[in-house]
């Protein structure tokens, strides 16, 4: 999990590709467009002879924090083009994540990781999904010390922090809320493939 928080919103501005409230009907012009910036990195990242990884990040024994494997289930399945790591059967999370890090950077050439992770953020920012150049700081809304991770990130804001510990918004996070969020990153991914 990682946070969203107004207090740094200069910083993250100027590095957001693309930022849309997910919900049960989307246009798909906000998908296609968010598509498109994607398609865009990955190939030029190609050109360069870049490996390109979508690295799912969290937990299935939480449903506020499937999301990454979720979606890294959900490319597998699909069968993209790219290196996922992160599934629900083999998730990527805390415990392992330097391995998987240390595993990529051994055997791809010039990886591009894209991170993928679900986040804590304000009651207003709940239901976005924003695309973010830079690193990602998994772990941090349970204050938990781990390595940035990616050269891009994608997040979905699942529920918002509130002055009760942060485990427990994750706990009390929908399944149906997250499964979305999942839906849409696979359909935006998938399209940069067509």
């Amino acid at each position: 999990m990682c946070p969203f928080y107004n207090n740094h919103v200069n910083t993250q501005q100027e590095n957001t590709l693309f930022r849309i409230k997910v919900k049960e009907m989307m246009e798909e012009k906000e998908i296609e467009a968010s598509a498109r910036i994607l398609e865009e990195i990955i190939t030029c990242s190609t050109l360069e002879h870049r490996d390109i990884v979508f690295l799912c990040i969290g937990s299935d024994r939480y449903v506020g924090d499937s999301l990454g494997p979720l979606v890294g289930t959900m490319l597998r399945e699909s069968h993209v083009p790219y290196h996922v790591y992160g599934t629900l059967k083999e998730p990527v999370h805390a415990f392992n994540l330097k391995d998987i890090l240390k595993d990529i950077n051994k055997q791809l050439k010039k990886p591009l990781i894209i991170s993928i992770d679900a986040c804590l953020g304000e009651k207003s920012q709940v239901g976005f999904m924003i695309f973010n150049k830079g690193p990602l700081a998994p772990g941090k809304a349970l204050e938990k010390i781990l390595p940035e991770v990616g050269d891009y990130h994608i997040k979905g804001v699942v529920n918002y922090i509130d002055p009760l510990p942060a485990s427990q918004f994750i706990n009390d996070t929908r399944l149906y809320t997250v499964f979305n969020f999942a839906r849409t990153i696979v359909k935006i991914i998938r399209l940069t493939v067509q």
